[in-house]
């Protein structure tokens, strides 16, 4: 090669001369500091308005300019800072809210580092107006020159921030449009707005206002779960409220409260997601696996639910102090809270939603009539068979699983082929129906016929109901099988007459010895047949068509991975969940009226009916507004 050709990109670097070891200069570590605390302007309002809730203030109002680039003002109507305080409270690690060690363990402020308005500063003009209660006047610092002049002001604190990242350029060029960094500043208070209904929260940018949530609560006043419906109602909508139900559970010393939103409410993104621990906004993977899982058995594919948690626990049991911003937190006893919110949101869940629609009969049965041609003296009567009295009906109940597959008695009501549904009794419609004895309040009504053999069609108060009977089914006898493990029973298990062989690894026969009795709980046997060989011996009876090896590796995989309880509950429920779909009723299988009513009686008592096993809706309500509106009556 060459000596005067340039040497290859591959060549080490020349050695650096070494420098001395020495002091930074203040000014650089409050910027680096700044670059732990101070991201965008978003961080800057997180920060602001943590220190405006721990000052005890009600009202807060954020202005902003250029999405907080050129301007961010928090106002609050707080406790105040003194005048001889005001220039400390801009030093780095300098606050009110820690004394001691004692103090850093047991939290109970947003804030309590003393970095953040040093590091503020530090990037930024900073003033700061603030004035107590007992002061006659306000007082303004300028953290640039140290200046403090006398201001007017009521009694609050207010603090401005113009020209973020001013001194550092390079970091300026990192941010995002103005509308992207505005909406990340929104975002950031309506994290807190949805913790603290106690406290009123408004935002202006560019003088105009934006967003204003005015507080719900007030301490001796009213419930504090109704004033949290409130504000998450007025800050993420009334169909958030609408579509998810309340979250109450107490675990020891964990108690979990707040919305768990419905299946059917899920979204693509995981962006209506919130979790409080202590009143503070966390994003934590201990709490987002446990409401993932609890929604294990009712959402469909890969969609994200949505839900506001907030956890209450003694501050001693959490650590806040392990990160810069104070957005992670760490558990002493991690597993008791997973379990606390995951027992609480699946709790939340199981109710079906069908029993809400029983209140309301009699108020839909006093609805005014949609359509003109409807006498309005006459009330609203439902043109539907007799009540049936299922001990003198000939037919089989859902609830006898062997039943389903004998032929029905030919003295129950047929199925005419040409239209697959089934027909009520011949009545003479001519003359009135006699009067029928008080009917129980049955929130998926009565069942009226069958179509192609897949879906049960029911008439309630609210109009008329769809069932998908293969899935709702598939749901019973889930739960049903679930309910029978949890008593104690295990899973049967069929031996296979040759035993299946695979090469193992070391982990795989250490996993298959320890857990010999997790895997028979599972119905599986699985033991060493050499050093490096394992063999399976029995499968659960509902998989003993599958592959025993691909099913053997995969189980000693989650129990290699995870925690054995979580393992065996998630793969106890994968195999019932095949079992269930086996042993439901399947498409095609003409029922009786018999059948489909107590179908619709045991999914109004199943706990979570409204999802099949795979997530997906088992009913749907057609109101008579939405079937006036196909046919455009009343217009």
């Amino acid at each position: 090669m060459n000596a005067s050709s340039p040497l290859p990109a591959t060549a080490a670097p020349a050695p650096l001369p070494r420098r001395p070891i020495r002091d930074l200069p203040d000014e650089l570590i409050s910027q680096i500091a700044a670059g732990e605390v101070v991201e965008r302007p978003a961080s800057v309002v997180r920060e602001l308005v943590d220190n405006a809730l721990d000052s005890g203030a009600t009202a807060i109002t954020v202005r902003l300019l250029a999405g907080g680039v050129r301007l961010i003002s928090v106002e609050d109507d707080g406790c105040g800072i003194p005048q001889d305080e005001l220039p400390v409270a801009l030093r780095r690690h300098a606050t009110s809210k820690i004394t001691n060690l004692h103090d850093l363990e047991t939290v109970a402020t947003m804030g309590f580092r003393g970095e953040a308005l040093a590091a503020i500063a530090s990037v930024s003009e900073t003033a700061l107006l603030s004035r107590p209660q007992a002061q006659a006047s306000a007082f303004l610092l300028d953290a640039r020159s140290g200046e403090i002049r006398p201001a007017a002001r009521s009694h609050g604190t207010t603090v401005e921030v113009k020209e973020l990242f001013f001194s550092t350029p390079a970091r300026r060029k990192f941010l995002k449009s103005d509308a992207t960094e505005l909406a990340h500043c929104v975002e950031a208070v309506r994290r807190h707005a949805l913790a603290r209904p106690d406290v009123g929260f408004a935002i202006w940018h560019e003088g105009k206002l934006l967003e204003q949530w005015r507080a719900t609560f007030v301490p001796g006043a009213g419930q504090a779960q109704d004033a949290l419906a409130r504000r998450l109602a007025d800050v993420l909508g009334e169909d958030f409220v609408a579509q998810s139900v309340a979250v109450l559970h107490r675990a020891g010393p964990v108690t979990v409260t707040g919305r768990a939103g419905l299946p059917d409410a899920a979204r693509a993104r995981a962006d209506h997601q919130y979790c409080y621990v202590n009143g503070r906004f966390v994003r934590d993977k201990v709490l987002t696996h446990a409401a993932r899982s609890a929604y294990e058995d009712v959402l469909h594919g890969q969609k994200q639910p949505v839900y506001a948690l907030y956890v209450e626990i003694d501050p001693a049991r959490v650590d806040v102090n392990v990160h810069p911003t104070k957005i992670e937190v760490r558990f002493r006893d991690s597993r008791e809270v997973h379990q606390a919110v995951r027992h609480a949101v699946e709790n939340a869940l199981a109710a079906p939603r069908a029993a809400a629609l029983a209140p309301s009969f009699v108020a839909a049965s006093a609805l005014p009539e949609s359509d003109s041609d409807r006498k309005p003296s006459e009330p609203f009567t439902r043109k539907a068979q007799a009540a049936i009295k299922f001990e003198e009906r000939p037919g089989h109940k859902v609830s006898d699983l062997q039943a389903l597959w004998q032929p029905t008695p030919s003295a129950a009501p047929t199925a005419t082929p040409a239209q697959g549904v089934a027909e009520p009794p011949p009545r003479d419609w001519a003359t009135p129906a006699p009067p029928a004895a008080e009917e129980p309040a049955w929130p998926l009504g009565r069942a009226v016929a069958q179509i192609h053999g897949v879906y049960i069609l029911a008439e309630n108060a609210q109009g008329m109901v769809v069932v998908d009977m293969h899935a709702a089914h598939e749901r019973i006898v889930y739960e049903r099988l679930k309910a029978q493990v949890d008593s104690g029973a295990r899973i049967a298990s069929q031996p296979l007459l040759i035993p299946a062989t695979f090469a193992a690894t070391a982990q795989e026969v250490a996993t298959a010895e320890e857990c010999a009795e997790v895997l028979a709980t599972l119905g599986l046997e699985v033991v060493p047949f050499s050093p490096k060989t394992l063999a399976v011996r029995a499968v659960p009876t509902s998989l003993a068509q599958g592959d025993a090896v691909e099913l053997a590796r995969s189980v000693l995989a989650e129990l290699a991975a995870h925690d054995a309880t979580t393992v065996v509950q998630r793969a106890r429920n994968e195999i019932l969940a095949t079992m269930a779909c086996h042993g439901a009723v399947r498409a095609n299988r003409k029922l009786t009226l018999d059948e489909m009513n107590a179908l619709l009686r045991q999914m109004e008592t199943t706990d979570r009916s409204d999802q099949c096993n795979h997530g997906r809706p088992t009913w749907r309500q057609l109101t008579m507004k939405e079937l006036d509106a196909l046919f455009l009556r009343g217009r």
